[in-house]
């Protein structure tokens, strides 16, 4: 589990790298979706190995892939013009982004060590602070930082009011292939009228127990310094051991469905993590993410609508929950378990839960609301956020040198529940990556219990 964390970076130039084309300023509105998200910011990083020049005409250097970096995200975000702008308070208090071409800040960096010596397993004394930028004042910052091995990682930051996962990989790999000069395959949009509340408008009760106004939580509870706190971890899993996972989690008799992987590991994590807490009272909290776009159209909408809401840049998420006791987690199986997520999910697959989430914040604006497992209450049991990264589109980030050996998010997002991503091995052989935030304890238990499936992230398993 070794490798570096103990190694100096040190900045050799900062700059604001605007789109291209200059752009007509504007005002952008959040979404009600976006409305529901904290002011959050998320990172990632890839790593890169050194080029192997001598190859064609290209002789890749530092400067080099520096350039065809600013290149291809001053083009990109020509499209991508909300990356370029900031978010400011309109006059009622709420985020707004102004398109103003104000740019993104780039940074470029030494880090005395080499790629095989990065402490990947752990990020927190690796990545954190070093690899991936701190946002001040653009909505995305980038930091390109040369190993002292020649190899390179891009690290990026944004702002996550103003997009998700979904709308950043599409991003990503938009900038990638602009920096080869290839035409963007990629366009988003940012019709905002895709996502308008209805008029009455109308919800299902059950979003009450899912998101909450700001102003209805509690303050959080001081902090002891030797209590448990939250830490990040990057582990691997094998494509078999997924696959035995799936397999537990089809039920006896005629209920014999076998739920998906992301289920079966949800359900799994879910578990542990009710093993990590000796209150058998205590309610345990396990929520999946679940992207709306393919929700929100259906075989009556026209086919541009349908390609306008695939495309659609910002957020379109919602974050349903479940709650079990912890004696029910640990006496039941792990199909049980599973069935019981899937089951909870059903709620939130559907065009008239998003509808219906739309019209519910409309209902209070201009008022602040957050996905309520997000800050978990400090008498509650342990929460767990899942969201599945597998569109991380690691193979397809390419910016001329070559594909990523390894790519990762890094989300230490600020709430007080756990956060996880499962994400696509760079082997492409059917392993997961997979992004850990949960408390210290949970993990060491984790490890000792299933360290069979939850293995950790070594350079020896990239290269």
């Amino acid at each position: 589990m070794g490798g570096a964390g103990e190694f100096k970076v040190s900045v050799r130039k900062t700059e604001v790298v605007a789109a291209v084309l200059p752009l007509q300023e504007h005002w952008l509105p959040m979404s009600n979706l976006d409305l529901l998200l904290p002011p959050v910011d998320v990172g990632l990083f890839f790593c890169y190995k050194k080029p192997i020049n001598g190859r064609g005409s290209d002789t890749w250097t530092f400067a080099s892939m520096v350039s065809a970096l600013k290149k291809g995200m001053a083009q990109a975000l020509v499209s991508y013009y909300a990356f370029a702008g900031e978010v400011v308070e309109n006059s009622v208090g709420e985020p707004e982004i102004l398109c103003n071409n104000r740019g993104i800040d780039f940074i470029e960096a030494f880090a005395d060590v080499e790629l095989r010596e990065l402490n990947l397993y752990n990020p927190d004394v690796s990545i954190e602070g070093k690899l991936v930028p701190k946002r001040k004042h653009s909505t995305l910052s980038v930091q390109a930082t040369e190993l002292k091995c020649g190899g390179l990682v891009v690290g990026c930051t944004f702002d996550h009011r103003v997009a998700d996962a979904y709308s950043t990989n599409r991003f990503l790999v938009s900038w990638a292939e602009a920096a080869q000069s290839k035409p963007i395959s990629l366009l988003p949009s940012f019709r905002r009228s895709l996502f308008i509340p209805r008029r009455p408008g109308n919800y299902h009760p059950s979003i009450d127990g899912m998101y909450v106004p700001l102003s209805d939580l509690q303050p959080p509870a001081p902090v002891s310094p030797d209590s448990d706190h939250l830490i990040s971890r990057i582990y691997y899993i094998t494509a078999d051991q997924l696959n035995l996972l799936q397999s537990s989690t089809v039920g006896e008799g005629s209920e014999k469905t076998r739920r998906t992987k992301l289920e079966s590991f949800s359900a799994f994590l879910w578990k542990m993590i009710a093993e990590s807490t000796d209150d058998d009272k205590k309610v345990c909290k396990m929520g999946i993410v679940v992207d709306g776009r393919t929700r929100l159209s259906d075989a009556e909408d026209d086919e541009d609508k349908v390609k306008m809401i695939s495309a659609y840049f910002g957020n379109v998420l919602s974050i349903p929950f479940s709650g079990k006791r912890r004696d029910e987690l640990m006496d039941k199986p792990l199909s049980w378990v599973a069935d019981a997520l899937h089951n909870c999910l059903q709620s939130a697959v559907t065009k008239e839960h998003f509808l219906g989430l739309i019209d519910w914040v409309e209902a209070r604006r201009p008022a602040t609301a957050v996905a309520k497992i997000y800050s978990n209450e400090s008498d509650d049991g342990p929460a767990c956020v899942v969201s599945s990264g597998q569109r991380f589109p690691v193979s397809k980030v390419d910016f001329g040198w070559g594909k990523p050996a390894f790519g990762s998010y890094h989300f230490p997002w600020g709430g007080s529940s756990a956060y996880v991503m499962p994400m696509p091995s760079p082997k492409g052989n059917g392993d997961w990556v997979v992004y850990m935030h949960l408390l210290k304890g949970q993990l060491e238990m984790i490890e000792a219990r299933a360290g069979d499936v939850f293995r950790p992230l070594t350079f020896d398993y990239i290269c």
